[in-house]
């Protein structure tokens, strides 16, 4: 129905910046909250950000907002999480997700397509 790609990860220093992208394909809405999840090893998956269709809409983690933006083009069907100011614990494997609605809620998990994910390692 809806399938969702990542790409952009990669191995970055602290301090540095990386961007991440999601491109979707198939099935397509223009109701589809769109969001980024990470996992580090050994922990559980965690919300990082999500947007609504419009972009009017955006959600950010404690630990990420201020550093991190999501933005997204629904022309290319694609969402984008730029990362700045990286930090060794921003280190995980990077989730897109999406899910049919208007209103992202303020910690989104209950995304009903994923992506495979995107590696992304911070050095100190």
């Amino acid at each position: 129905q809806v399938q969702l790609v990542e790409s952009g990860g990669g191995l970055v220093q602290a301090g540095g910046s990386l961007r991440l992208s999601c491109a979707a394909s198939g099935r397509t809405s223009s109701s589809y909250i769109m969001g980024w999840f990470r996992q580090a090893p050994g922990k559980e998956r965690e919300f990082v950000t999500a947007i609504s269709w419009s972009g009017s809409i955006i959600r950010y983690s404690d630990s990420v907002k201020g550093r991190f933006t999501i933005s997204r083009d629904n022309a290319k069907n694609t969402v984008y999480l730029q990362m700045n100011s990286l930090k060794p614990e921003d280190t995980a494997v990077y989730y897109c997700g999406a899910r049919y609605g208007v209103v992202p809620t303020p910690n989104e998990s209950a995304m009903t397509y994923w992506g495979k994910g995107t590696l992304v390692t911070v050095s100190s």
